[in-house]
């Protein structure tokens, strides 16, 4: 495999930030050879994944055997002693005839090896995982490049429409680099394909509130493997926007933890205000209809929007337009409609009497 085909696989983990675990799995390539081609280009860039690349340029040349000896010894998870490894090398090396390495290089061969294959040989991958995967602590490079998009199920109860007691759930999409809410739904019921279209319809094309500028198609869309996120409807209709899904590993969420905190801030500082909040030890009357609860939460994320994140030193508004740019868009409502909201039946689901979105003209 030359250093082009190596760099193809590898910049699934450093370019789309997917799991090196997950990269393992699909490409067939053993995570421990993955880890080691992350360490040579973190080293020397793309020029680490040739196969003639040296990485004792300028120190003294060791025998490879002796080298590869110590480097296995130092991985395993019985891990020996640098003088155990010294001793063992040495008998190794006298045996074959070579050189034995000193006793200070073979602490060189063992400083020298990458901390994440170390974690990952001797720790295993979801201590590899936890210490040393990008996606978490990365941040995306400008606005819209990367979106997350979740759901939660709230802490209130409102009033439904059948009248009976009703706890809501909220879909977020969220822009990595400016932490700004791009799109929302408020519903009942369990997420659907519909319900998160709905959501990305809101985020990617215009609002009427020129205060929330937020809009456009995004290059990666973060999600989890919740059935709506991977059904065929979403599929296709991500596909055809040219917007990469990359789903998180099951039951961690990597690649949404900004919106996993948006959502606890929403609980804490909007739904604790208002009634039908399930608090523990308190009684939640329910008193919201589903529109009131829409209209709150519209009103909390334009604050949000507006005010200083701690992160970023500034707000997420201001952090999205930037210096002034111009977002990817669809050609026209019309033509985002029949992507996102075109079910079998060939219609086009239209708003509800929440006007949660609101068709506007193309401009």
């Amino acid at each position: 495999m030359d250093a082009e085909a190596r760099w193809r696989i590898l910049r699934l983990h450093v370019e789309d930030q997917i799991p090196l675990a997950a990269v393992a799995r699909e490409s067939g390539v053993p995570a421990r050879t993955l880890a080691s081609w992350l360490a040579r280009y973190r080293k020397a860039g793309a020029a680490g994944l040739d196969v003639s690349y040296r990485s004792d340029i300028g120190q003294r040349r060791t025998s490879p055997e002796p080298i590869r000896l110590v480097e296995g010894l130092a991985l395993s998870r019985s891990r020996p002693s640098i003088a155990t490894l010294h001793r063992l090398v040495t008998e190794r090396a006298i045996g074959h005839g070579v050189p034995a390495p000193s006793y200070s290089t073979v602490r060189r061969i063992v400083g020298g090896l990458d901390p994440a294959m170390v974690t990952l040989a001797i720790d295993g991958p979801t201590s590899y995982r936890d210490k040393h995967e990008l996606v978490l602590r990365r941040r995306a490079t400008r606005p819209n490049q990367v979106w997350q998009a979740d759901h939660t199920m709230l802490d209130i109860i409102i009033g439904g429409a059948d009248g009976k007691p009703d706890r809501p759930w909220l879909t977020v999409i969220l822009d990595d680099y400016s932490r700004a809410i791009c799109g929302y739904m408020v519903f009942s019921g369990a997420p659907s394909a519909m319900n998160t279209a709905l959501a990305l319809r809101q985020a990617i094309w215009l609002k009427p509130d020129p205060a929330w500028a937020m809009c456009g198609v995004p290059d990666v869309l973060h999600v989890d493997h919740g059935s709506d996120f991977i059904s065929h409807h979403l599929e296709h209709a991500t596909r055809d926007l040219h917007v990469r899904i990359i789903h998180s590993t099951v039951g961690r969420p990597q690649g949404r933890g900004k919106v996993e905190r948006f959502f606890g801030t929403i609980n804490t500082e909007l739904l604790a205000t208002l009634p039908g909040h399930l608090a523990a030890g308190a009684e939640s009357v329910p008193t919201l209809r589903l529109p009131e609860l829409d209209q709150a939460v519209r009103v909390f994320i334009g604050s949000y929007n507006g005010r200083s994140h701690r992160e970023i030193k500034t707000s997420p508004h201001d952090a999205w337009i930037g210096d002034g740019w111009l977002p990817r868009l669809p050609d026209s409502l019309e033509a985002l409609d029949g992507l996102l909201l075109t079910v079998p039946t060939s219609r086009v689901v239209q708003r509800d009497a929440v006007h949660f979105l609101c068709h506007t003209s193309v401009r």
